[in-house]
């Protein structure tokens, strides 16, 4: 059997986690000297509930081989497959920690990938990982047409308020205060596992129809699923779906709800949308 592993950053709602049948690792967030398990003991509710009150940004941390080591036997003693998909390595060290894990269980049948992603965009992944899976390929088929798909995988995004990417040092006072006088906020990408600025409008609407421009130029590829993610905000994201349903027929969606890893720096508010090009 194929088991599909990740971690927590893939933002899969806990019940679309069991419909899915998949492991979802945890990472850790650290508030301070309270630390909690990302969807285990803190929900996103809670989460953002506690960020909004905050003066200073949580930390979080990686998963440690040792987590991966004692997953990944488990697996192999039971005659398994793996195929696990994790955060891009660029923003987390927890990928690494789980090729590591391989080395040490001797993991054959173990396949670690770089989703070069996060958050919606790391759940579309698992999500098509899932659909691989149910027709039946093997674990390295799994792996290899993922390792593909990385390349044709598109994510945009834009914040509701510049507050937390100014307290992370993302943007500077000067910037956040302008840009919140202005109306203005960035329309982040992630591509090859870096985050960039990519655009910027003012609201929502301004930013959907730019997104629209850049997917005119990279159109979506409908036989696959399309994932759209919100950060507290589920209101937001069908706002979202809704603009490019009308736009884009005949998608399956799917959603995400942004936790912690990425909802400490973007912070409530937040939408977008990850999508695979057509070849």
């Amino acid at each position: 059997m194929v088991r599909i592993l990740t971690d927590s950053t893939c933002d899969i709602p806990p019940q679309r986690q069991k419909e899915l049948d998949i492991e979802v690792v945890p990472l850790s967030v650290h508030f301070g000297p309270e630390t909690y398990q990302d969807g285990v003991d803190l929900t996103n509710q809670e989460f953002y509930a506690k960020l909004r009150q905050a003066e200073t940004l949580p930390t979080t941390s990686q998963v440690n081989p040792e987590e991966f080591a004692r997953r990944f036997q488990a697996h192999l003693d039971q005659g398994n497959e793996v195929v696990g998909l994790f955060i891009a390595s660029q923003l987390s060290g927890t990928c690494q920690s789980a090729a590591i894990a391989r080395d040490m269980v001797d993991g054959e049948g173990i396949y670690v990938l770089d989703s070069t992603t996060v958050t919606f965009g790391l759940g579309l992944m698992v999500e098509t990982a899932c659909i691989l899976r149910d027709r039946g390929l093997g674990a390295r088929e799994i792996y290899e047409e993922l390792e593909r798909l990385t390349r044709r995988l598109r994510f945009y995004a834009v914040a509701e308020t510049l507050k937390y990417l100014k307290m992370g040092g993302r943007i500077s006072a000067a910037t956040a205060m302008v840009g919140g006088m202005l109306g203005i906020t960035p329309i982040l990408n992630i591509r090859d596992g870096v985050v960039e600025a990519a655009g910027k409008s003012r609201g929502r609407k301004a930013a959907y129809q730019w997104m629209e421009k850049r997917i005119a130029d990279e159109p979506v590829d409908t036989s696959l699923p399309v994932s759209f993610g919100h950060s507290d905000q589920p209101a937001v994201m069908a706002e979202c779906e809704a603009y490019f349903l009308e736009r884009i027929p005949g998608m399956q969606i799917v959603e995400g709800d942004i936790g912690s890893v990425v909802g400490t720096h973007i912070g409530p508010g937040a939408v977008g949308i990850a999508y695979f090009t057509k070849e």
